[in-house]
């Protein structure tokens, strides 16, 4: 077999970022403040954790304190049992997440699926809720942030770093390496600056809701770019 038909035997993927690009906000922020909800926790953290939401979602990942802002979302997890993960999960993504799908963006999923291609959601949210999110859409899979737990309870804490830039390139060069993934056939959707080193890695990129700095990348390496509002997420 020639290394041209090596290449044409090998699959098609379709990398999706999750935050801002098939989600509006950021998701780790909506578990934060529905798990706040749970406890007895003061009203004004709760505006706090839906202010840094609003921001998120003008703003983009454009500063180092919205990374800081996800991981003190999930450290709201200490102390959870083990066990009552998924349904506080569930509840997560029937409430906040679900209604906030952008349906371009879904659609694309879906068509990617539609031609035979593996989808994977690369995200820095926990791992377990980009499960949940990649089954409901019928995702081949997602990788993920893992939040460590010890004795059946949540530490709060994440094990290893969070999948976020260089992290993600890597995820998903392991991903082909495993799967049998042609990098240079596949496809990569973000709305980040920051997962330049995904993008940059496949044959096809997709800036979905870019931030200032993906823009202008976006444009002079004339990549598609797809622009929504919230009125969008109505036509769902």
């Amino acid at each position: 077999m020639t290394s041209n038909q090596k290449l044409d035997a090998k699959k098609v993927a379709a990398f999706f970022d999750v935050d801002n690009t098939l989600v509006r906000g950021s998701t780790p922020i909506l578990f934060g403040k529905v798990a706040f909800r749970g406890g007895n926790i003061k009203r004004r953290v709760i505006w706090r954790f839906a202010f840094e939401q609003m921001m998120f979602v003008r703003r983009g990942e454009k500063t180092n304190s919205l990374q800081e802002i996800k991981d003190r979302a999930l450290s709201v997890t200490k102390g959870y049992q083990v066990k009552d993960l998924e349904p506080l999960l569930k509840k997560v993504y029937e409430s906040e997440i679900k209604p906030r799908l952008w349906p371009e963006t879904v659609k694309a999923l879906k068509d990617h699926l539609a031609q035979g291609h593996e989808v994977w959601l690369l995200t820095a949210a926990p791992i377990e809720l980009a499960q949940l999110i990649a089954d409901d859409l019928g995702a081949t899979g997602a990788v993920g942030t893992i939040v460590g737990r010890k004795d059946g309870v949540l530490t709060g804490e994440l094990v290893g770093d969070p999948l976020h830039g260089q992290a993600k390139r890597n995820a998903a060069k392991k991903l082909a390496a495993e799967r049998g993934i042609s990098l240079n056939k596949s496809w990569a959707y973000s709305d980040s600056v920051h997962d330049l080193p995904l993008m940059t890695l496949v044959k096809h990129a997709v800036a979905v809701n870019p931030d200032k700095a993906l823009t202008l990348y976006a444009e002079a390496a004339n990549w598609d770019i797809l622009r929504f509002k919230r009125r969008d997420l109505k036509r769902g």
